[in-house]
């Protein structure tokens, strides 16, 4: 074999991950991340489809014409994503209107097709050295691995829409080497239409509709954690929307503390009265977002102030950027402390530290450059977020937590950490309040019984009709009693579940989806005409899409799976085909779950994707380049015993070294994973060693069983939780291992 072939393998997997993390930052902004994650998923598939093409079809792998099939793959990838743009798709729609359901259709088709070339290079690749699987299969999984760096890397430097093209060169690059000299200037015109896309990319990379900003953008921002857009709200404040979805603001300021009570500025919730019960009050503001918490905090008077914000450029802009002398520089304000963290991540490090937790409006719904098959997870608003939150109150410390549609499933999540920690009387430490025109419900939580008057005054005095007037939801007047809150407290969540229209089930570490709030019983026809993509009104959007993409798979892929059958030729023996599905299942499986579970370790972002991502595929390439020597035996028996470890052992390790800092949380995360991915990388190998030229084959249905097992699996974790996610794959593992052992079968 040509050692080039090894090179070219390398930068097509480093291209095909990189399509994958950056198409998800891209749709996930600009189409929501449950529709990202539907086109997403569907269009992967295209690989394992491109592999079973060339089994299909034998003539393909006769021609010699990787280098072709290679600039064509990068022709698609570059024309792909702007297409769809073009397209105008409305997801809202898509259930009620054909003209929408061809839109979507041809949206599928356009960016399965960079996948299905490339399935048929990579496949025809394997098939035709398949004695040196091996070592491709290392050099598969490693570009990979180099792929995810390098794509999160150039999203923080140059800017996701910049790097959606720029990742088609390394395809380039390979296509250039393998094609004919009078074939070489096709590569050469696309590195240049790479390059000139790149120059436009922010036009090319926006959905007609995203526009709708309350006020002239003045500036935008584009890297691996969001999509920002800073616009002029008013004459006195500047907003920032992120990924078209949610809104943070910043007020103007000119660094004069010294006005009078009349000039003072004027906030919806007050923090006063919470704040003067302290003569020294140490704040927290969970996601500070464009700092108006912290505004607040400083005019009132707390002594010591801790921004912590996940998103490092909006803090970067307040601190050093474009608003730091906007705001009056109160970023630089020696009582303030910036922390560019994950809120429930920082929270940890701290015991009886906090006399006022401030989170208002704190939340994410995008999924990060996670890969397509991830739905937002939120690690805020767990049961064992709730008891991080309350160790970390000073004795006398209170908490105020609002959200739009969360706090029936925070009040019971509440209600259960004070209940587990043995706190007495628990439903005395805590009232709700619904605030009608601000559209939002708050909880607040003390560490002491809470009293009627803290109750009435904690967040100052309104009138009626008032755009800031309260109602006390729990503990609620006896006119109130029949409330959603005052039942979950008094009732319990399951008894007030049968009539909720939201899914108030509480949620925890290891089933951290508060967003998910539908339940099936909302489900209608009728409802399809025009749907939302949120869950937050009960109507199950995710798991309708979860359904939708298994049941392509089951009844459309699998089935084009079994086709060769009908073909002359070898076939592959049922144990290898259920092999090659139980393993593809199995690997996307915990991929899928240990992205999701050590990100709540490291914090969502860009460096978790990286020490996650980089780890498990790099480590998974070493143990392809030692599969001969390894016996099966031993590799499926070390992952599902490392599996098994990582439920019992290393989640609980999370909270006792939850205080090392960001470089330790990231070294400790890859040696825990370290071991599961070097096992990890041995199935494939073995296998195709196996059953030799029929590699492609097995890669196809592989490939089908990775998207399979990757939504089937987030439907799993929402209902059951990342352990019982995890022991599924380790069942299909040693299920793999009793397939793989019957040498009889297999041949």
């Amino acid at each position: 074999m040509k050692k080039i072939q090894y090179l070219v393998v390398a930068l097509l997997s480093l291209s095909m991950i990189a399509v994958e993390l950056s198409w998800t930052r891209i749709f996930s902004a600009e189409f929501f991340y449950t529709f990202a994650f539907l086109i997403l998923s569907l269009a992967i598939l295209g690989m394992g489809l491109g592999a079973l093409t060339l089994r299909l079809f034998p003539k393909l792998n006769e021609k010699d014409n990787l280098g072709l099939l290679l600039s064509l793959t990068a022709l698609m990838t570059l024309a792909g994503p702007p297409l769809v743009f073009m397209l105008n798709l409305d997801f809202s729609r898509l259930f009620s209107s054909w003209e929408m359901v061809g839109k979507f259709v041809l949206t599928v088709g356009l960016l399965s097709s960079s996948y299905f070339l490339g399935g048929i290079a990579l496949s025809k690749i394997f098939r035709n050295n398949n004695s040196e699987m091996p070592k491709l299969y290392m050099f598969d999984l490693t570009g990979a691995a180099l792929g995810v760096l390098l794509t999160v890397v150039s999203m923080n430097w140059y800017g996701t829409p910049v790097t959606t093209f720029l990742i088609s060169l390394p395809l380039i690059i390979a296509a250039f080497v393998l094609s004919k000299k009078w074939m070489k200037f096709i590569p050469a015109v696309l590195a240049i239409g790479a390059v000139v896309l790149s120059i436009n990319s922010e036009k090319l990379l926006e959905a007609k509709g995203n526009d709708k900003i309350p006020g002239k953008v003045i500036y935008k921002h584009w890297d691996a954690m969001s999509k920002l857009k800073v616009f002029v709200y008013s004459p006195e404040e500047i907003g920032m929307n992120i990924d078209n979805v949610a809104h943070t603001f910043t007020g103007k300021f000119d660094g004069n503390w010294n006005r009078p009570d009349s000039m003072k500025f004027q906030f919806p919730l007050e923090m006063s009265y919470l704040i003067n019960k302290f003569p020294h009050c140490c704040f927290l503001s969970l996601g500070a977002g464009g700092g108006q918490d912290v505004l607040q905090a400083l005019q009132e008077g707390a002594k010591e102030i801790h921004a912590v914000e996940v998103n490092p450029h909006i803090n970067y802009l307040l601190t050093d950027g474009g608003l730091s002398k906007y705001s009056g520089y109160i970023y630089r304000d020696p009582r303030v402390k910036v922390v560019t963290e994950d809120a429930r991540t920082y929270v940890r490090r701290f015991e009886n530290k906090f006399d006022y937790i401030y989170s208002f409006s704190s939340n994410t719904f995008a999924a990060l450059a996670s890969g397509a098959f991830a739905l937002a997870e939120n690690y805020l608003f767990t049961t064992e977020a709730f008891k991080d939150y309350w160790r970390a109150m000073s004795p006398n410390g209170f908490m105020m937590m609002d959200h739009q549609f969360y706090i029936p499933r925070i009040t019971g999540e509440l209600l259960q950490a004070l209940k587990e920690m043995n706190i007495k009387d628990p439903e005395k430490h805590f009232a709700v309040y619904d605030v009608p025109k601000m559209n939002r419900m708050m909880i607040l939580i003390s560490k002491q019984p809470l009293t009627n008057e803290v109750i009435s005054n904690a967040f100052g005095l309104t009138k009626p009709g008032a755009y800031n007037q309260r109602v006390v939801m729990y503990p609620a007047a006896d006119s109130l009693k029949v409330n959603l809150i005052d039942r979950i407290v008094n009732q319990g969540w399951q008894a007030a579940s049968e009539k909720a229209k939201i899914d108030i089930s509480p949620c925890s570490d290891s089933r951290p989806f508060t967003a998910q709030l539908g339940l099936w019983k909302n489900f209608s026809f009728k409802k399809l005409d025009k749907v939302s993509p949120y869950d937050f009104r009960g109507f199950p959007l995710s798991k309708i899409i979860i359904v939708i993409i298994i049941g392509i798979v089951l009844f459309i892929i699998l089935p084009i799976n079994f086709l060769p059958y009908f073909n002359k030729g070898p076939k592959l023996r049922l144990f290898p085909w259920l092999y090659f599905f139980c393993i593809g299942m199995a690997f996307m499986i915990v991929e899928v779950i240990l992205m999701q579970q050590y990100t709540m370790y490291i914090g969502p972002s860009s460096y978790s994707v990286v020490t996650i991502l980089l780890t498990l595929l790099l480590m998974s390439g070493i143990g392809s380049r030692f599969s001969e020597r390894i016996k099966a035996r031993t590799a499926f028996f070390s992952i599902a015993g490392w599996i098994v470890l990582d439920i019992v052992v290393f989640s609980q390790l999370f909270y006792l070294l939850g205080e090392f800092p960001l470089f330790l949380r990231m070294l400790v995360s890859a040696i825990l994973i370290a071991p599961l991915g070097f096992f990890m990388g041995i199935p494939f190998p073995k296998g195709s060693l196996l059953v030799k030229e029929l590699v492609d084959w097995g890669f196809a249905v592989n490939g089908a069983a990775s998207v399979l097992g990757s939504t089937v699996i987030i439907l799993v974790a929402i209902s059951f939780g990342f352990h019982v996610a995890l022991l599924i794959a380790a069942i299909l593992y040693l299920a793999a291992y009793l397939l793989i052992s019957r040498e009889s079968a297999w041949k």
